[in-house]
Parts: structure tokens; C-alpha cells; sequence
């Protein structure tokens, strides 16, 4: 029996990449070919893709960047790159095609209509991003992420989850160590791309905190590469042990050993702290299309899982005042984990294999 073949496509930002790995694990295990469609952008996050995923990249482009000429070649640039995915799809002939979004999946899943292939999309946020909304009602249905998220008319969607690495599932409801007045752990994440206003605001809200607390604190910061210097140097005169790194590959990990969280609420966050259970203070991206990280924190703020900080509202005094009615709750604090994992779908990979066998049999 011949081996089937699993083509995914996905954009250059963790959120996109991290449920494509998780896929790929799963359908590997299962005995699938696995093949990842993606840009030199998104092949920087294909690290932890297991070695016998194949990663091909096609070319792609996007009106939101660069001038004039740039926006004049995106429309040439994507047509030769779906022509290029075609031609490969006719040699080696995909039994599902799976994009998760990003304008690098238009190559991979252009082919895939034109050539009437069965076909699906995973959104990861509560509001389709824009290439997923292009292909919503040209697939055969939309594994969503978030529930409820907002479809088009005429697309079918399912409530999937976000479907998270292995490494995050081994941990999924991992212990919950109260605050205290020993060793405490703070994590900071910006998203894949760190995030600048968490540089700024974080740091100096982290050093008002009271001497009880601030003595047992360490702080793990994901901060972007131009703001390093700066971040651990702040943190560095005010005498706070903090590990500032642009991208951690050991989130799970510190997310375990994690207090407190203060994320922003991108798909692959908010899975990750409520598949593993920990409390959170979520900033979500002002400038995300349709206000999507809004609608991702959803779930964990109407569970009593998170504080929601709009960053139109984010301020040094405020964000010291809400962390330290958790980190001096240890009771509070550990109902705001128990509520997080509440949240969680650990079974999401599975919940999408599922899809896309059933998918690869109606053929």
C-alpha cells in the first residue's frame, strides 16, 4: 500500500509554524510522508520539525511590505511560485493539502485548488487571517483554533483547538508551584518576534514590585534582538536576575517553572499556558488584524484565568498592581492555573489528524 503524502503550507511566525509541527509529528508517527511548503522567512522556525519532514520552499510575496516596485512584482512572484507548486504536486502528488495561514501557504494551497486536490486550512486565531479568508470557501472545511471564530458565508469550519508541540504536551497540567517566599519564576513573552511595548513597560513594572516579593524573583524575558542590550541592562541596575534571550527554545519548560505569565495573546501562547495551566496577564496585539489576540484571550479571561491589558490601557503602576495581587495570592494564583488548564484541548493534534484522514478518504 503506497505511503500517503501530507502537504502543509504555513507563514513565517511561530504561530503559524508551531501547530504545523505538531501535525507533522502526528502524521509521521502515523506513517505519512510529511512535506512542509514555506519561505526562507518560515524555514528560520523549522528547527524542531522532525529531520524526516521534508521542507521545500516556494516563492511568495506579500502587499504589505516594500515599495512600489516590490507590490508591483507580489502578483508575478506568487504566480510563479503556485505554478513551481503545481508542477510539484503533479510529480508528487499530495493525498491532503493543509495550509495554516501566512501569505507563504498562498503557493501551496493556489496548486491545490487549481488542481481540485482535497484541501483544508487550520486558523489559528479567533478571526481568519487574511489569506486564510481567501481560501476559507475554496476548501473543504476550516479547522478552527478558536471557538467561536468568525467564518465567512459558505465556509464549514470545526472547533479543532490549537494543536501544540510535543514538548508542551508532555507537560500539559504539569504541577503548579503557589507563590512564595522562595524561588519564583516570571516569564515574558512577546510572541515568536518578542514585542517591544513589553520591553518598555515590563522591566519597570517587574522592579516596583514589593522588596518581599522582588527577593525571590527570576525573570525570563523574550525580547527582540534590538532591544537585548538595553532590557538586560535595566535589569542588570536594579539588580533583578533576569535571562533576556530574542526567542527561547525551551518555553515549555520555563512556562513549567513559571509563577506568572505576561504574554501577548497570540494562538500559540494562549495554547501553550492553557494546555500546560499557568496564570497569565495578556497584552494582546493592538495592531492585529481584526483585533484577533483579543479574541484568542477570550477563553482564559472568562475563565478567571487571565487579566486582559489592552495596551491603549497598559501602564508601568497598573501592571505592577496586577501582578502582585497574584504573586501575593498564593491561593488566587493557583484557582488561575487550575482555571487555565480547564481551557486547554491537549487532544487538538489529534482532533486534526482525525480531519485530515477523514479528508485523505473521501478523497
Amino acid at each position: 500500500m503506497a505511503q500517503k503524502l501530507l502537504l502543509m503550507a504555513a507563514g513565517g511566525t511561530g504561530g503559524h509554524m508551531f501547530p504545523a509541527q505538531a501535525l507533522a509529528e502526528a502524521m509521521l508517527r502515523k506513517g505519512w510522508r510529511v512535506k512542509l511548503s514555506t519561505d526562507p522567512r518560515g524555514a528560520r522556525y523549522t528547527g524542531g520539525f522532525p529531520h524526516t519532514c521534508e521542507i521545500v520552499q516556494a516563492a511568495s510575496s506579500t502587499f504589505a511590505r516594500g515599495g512600489l516596485l516590490a507590490k508591483a512584482l507580489v502578483g508575478p512572484k506568487i504566480a510563479a511560485g503556485t505554478g513551481g507548486m503545481a508542477l510539484q504536486m503533479m510529480r508528487d502528488k499530495p493525498d491532503v493539502v493543509v495550509g495554516f495561514g501566512g501569505y507563504p501557504s498562498i503557493p501551496a494551497l493556489g496548486a491545490a485548488t487549481l488542481l481540485k486536490l482535497p484541501r483544508m486550512i487550520h486558523e489559528q486565531n479567533g478571526v481568519l487571517g487574511r489569506v486564510n479568508q481567501i481560501f476559507a470557501k475554496r476548501v473543504a472545511q476550516v479547522a478552527c483554533g478558536v471557538w467561536p471564530t468568525e467564518l465567512p458565508e459558505g465556509a464549514t469550519g470545526v472547533h479543532v483547538g490549537n494543536p501544540v508541540r510535543s514538548a508542551v504536551l508532555e507537560r500539559a497540567g504539569a504541577g503548579y508551584i503557589a507563590p512564595g517566599d522562595y524561588p519564583m519564576e516570571i516569564l515574558v513573552m512577546g510572541g515568536s518576534q518578542g514585542a517591544r511595548i513589553l520591553s518598555d513597560v515590563v522591566p519597570p513594572a517587574i522592579a516596583n514590585l514589593p522588596m518581599e516579593i522582588l527577593q525571590h524573583l527570576r525573570v525570563s524575558h523574550q525580547a527582540r534582538a534590538e532591544d537585548h542590550d538595553r532590557v538586560s541592562a535595566y535589569y542588570a541596575e536594579q539588580a533583578i536576575n533576569a535571562d533576556v534571550q530574542p526567542f527561547f527554545n525551551d518555553v515549555p519548560k520555563r512556562l513549567t517553572e513559571a509563577q506568572l505569565v505576561i504574554s501577548r495573546s497570540g494562538a500559540s501562547s494562549v495554547a501553550d499556558i492553557s494546555v500546560i495551566g499557568r496564570p497569565s496577564i495578556l497584552i494582546p496585539f493592538a495592531a492585529a488584524a481584526g483585533d484577533h489576540q483579543s479574541a484568542n484571550a477570550r477563553g482564559l479571561v472568562d475563565a478567571g484565568a487571565a487579566v486582559l491589558m489592552p495596551e491603549s490601557a497598559i501602564d508601568v503602576s497598573v501592571l505592577t498592581e496586577q501582578m502582585t495581587a497574584i504573586l501575593s495570592n498564593p491561593k488566587a494564583a493557583l484557582q488561575m492555573a487550575i482555571a487555565a488548564h480547564s481551557t486547554g484541548i491537549p487532544d487538538a493534534t489529534d482532533r486534526l489528524v482525525a480531519e485530515v484522514e477523514r479528508l485523505a478518504e473521501e478523497g
